[in-house]
């Protein structure tokens, strides 16, 4: 097929989406489309490539997110999404039953689901990419969203904590970890100790006072030279 000849078939194309009156039918049929391209695109090792509208429903949260926006940069967000709409998708993964986990846009896809001006204008729908096949493993998403996140917002110290240790369980070195989330060696180290201290007292009781055992005092008393 000539350039020519897809340009004779974009006529058709158009008018059989044109009539389809239905929205949520027609972003389906757009998303078809846009799919078919991606698979015939250069370019399609590139999650951009492709966004899709996905409904809103199907978006949930990821339990590891350690980035938080104060109120007032939450409010620019949603003043900067209702004025210029979308400028970037949710960044997703796919699970097995076909439920999409945020791994960047986090707040992105708070104002598309809690804000009724922005959800209303989004016709129930958000726009998502999906993270690359390779980087599906809990520990590669988890260290995707830092990577996007650390030059953006502030990480709660307690957070990455956690997610370092949950890195170090899943047999990742300490030198992968540096690489994969842009940590110096110390900064891996300091909350490596941080969370290895919590861990290793988590289950223990302790009490404030040392514990004094009589037959210790009788023993230094007598090793003590007489005072006269």
């Amino acid at each position: 097929m000539t350039c020519g000849d897809v340009a004779k078939a974009l006529p058709a194309l158009t008018c059989a989406l044109g009539a389809i009156d239905d929205p949520a039918e027609l972003v389906e049929a757009i998303n078809d489309v846009r799919a078919a391209l991606h698979e015939l695109s250069p370019l399609r090792h590139h999650p951009v490539d492709f966004v899709r509208w996905v409904p809103a429903g199907s978006v949930q949260a990821n339990d590891y997110n350690p980035n938080q926006v104060a109120p007032p940069e939450m409010e620019l967000l949603r003043l900067s999404i209702d004025h210029d709409g979308y400028t970037q998708p949710v960044v997703t993964y796919v699970d097995g039953e076909g439920q999409r986990e945020v791994v960047d846009g986090f707040h992105r896809h708070r104002v598309g689901t809690e804000y009724p001006e922005v959800a209303g204008s989004l016709l129930g729908f958000l726009p998502a990419v999906q993270i690359r096949t390779e980087s599906e493993d809990r520990s590669d998403r988890i260290a995707a969203t830092i990577r996007h996140n650390r030059a953006r917002g502030k990480h709660q110290v307690v957070k990455m904590t956690d997610i370092v240790l949950e890195l170090k369980r899943r047999n990742w070195s300490d030198s992968k970890i540096g690489k994969q989330l842009g940590m110096d060696p110390d900064e891996v180290l300091r909350l490596s100790q941080i969370g290895g201290l919590a861990d290793v007292f988590a289950d223990r009781d302790f009490s404030m006072a040392w514990e004094v055992i009589e037959d210790d005092l009788d023993d230094s008393a007598a090793d003590e030279p007489a005072v006269g």
